[in-house]
């Protein structure tokens, strides 16, 4: 039995990117426009986010702006329209920021926590070895640690792969970041969907196995990518890419939903 009532996906921007930051060894001047996303759970037990889009207020202000062009294959600042603003699409759908009751952080880039701070209600879930690495002299320029660094904040830091409710599962996919996760979603009618978040950008990640181009670990972004495959496998369920614009644009998105 699961906890989960719907699944909504929100599309919270577009990102400018070579390919090799998404696919080990692509040519560096093949670009991309990929698709960033956040997700939103209705459960038994309250609202769920899983990460918290681009902080597009950075966007307008131009010594911040200048802060996403320092990150790894950068070209462009981020694309952020008014539709794809991530509170206003939770308005949209009847959601004030203090009605989420939990955030779950994949990992520490800007791309996946610029609105974490808004959720002043909601538990913060982060994996312990992200959490720490993000809060120590990371010299990550993707890495926007003000984004986490919220006084009085209640966090809740986990080790290894973990349930938050029946049909919730966190899932430790190391190797693009020290402490990456996915989160494994039990839908009532839906069936189960794998949202591998940054563990593999692109489809053909999986299908070719092939590691994230940004991943400090090869071998372990590999291992990973295999380990959400075996999952796939063993649930019948339905691997959900956050940056793949094939995999993004034909699936239903908020207001539409997964139930």
């Amino acid at each position: 039995m699961t906890d989960v009532r719907r699944l909504y996906i929100l599309l919270c921007g577009y990102e400018l990117l070579p390919k090799s930051v998404s696919v080990r060894g692509a040519p560096p001047s093949l670009l991309m426009c990929e698709p960033v996303c956040a997700y939103l759970l209705e459960t038994a037990r309250g609202w769920v986010l899983f990460d918290a889009g681009i902080d597009s207020a950075r966007l307008k202000d131009p010594v911040q702006r200048e802060r996403f062009l320092t990150a790894p294959g950068s070209v462009a600042a981020p694309i952020v329209q008014p539709e794809h603003e991530l509170l206003p699409q939770l308005a949209r759908l009847g959601v004030a920021p203090e009605d989420v009751q939990a955030v779950i952080i994949s990992h520490t880039h800007y791309d996946h926590t610029g609105h974490a701070k808004h959720f002043t209600r909601a538990a913060l879930y982060m994996q312990r070895r992200e959490y720490e690495y993000a809060m120590g002299a990371h010299g990550n320029p993707a890495v926007f640690d003000d984004d986490l660094r919220l006084p009085g904040r209640e966090w809740r830091l986990v080790d290894g792969d973990w349930e938050l409710m029946p049909g919730v599962r966190g899932i430790l996919t190391a190797g693009h970041m020290p402490g990456h996760q996915s989160l494994l979603v039990e839908l009532p009618r839906g069936g189960t969907k794998i949202l591998v978040a940054d563990a593999g950008d692109l489809r053909e990640n999986f299908e070719q196995e092939v590691a994230p181009g940004e991943c400090p670990d090869p071998a372990q972004g590999i291992a990973s990518i295999r380990k959400l495959k075996a999952l796939r496998d063993a649930t019948g369920g339905d691997l959900v890419l956050f940056h793949d614009p094939n995999d993004v644009h034909p699936r239903p998105r908020a207001p539409d939903f997964y139930e």
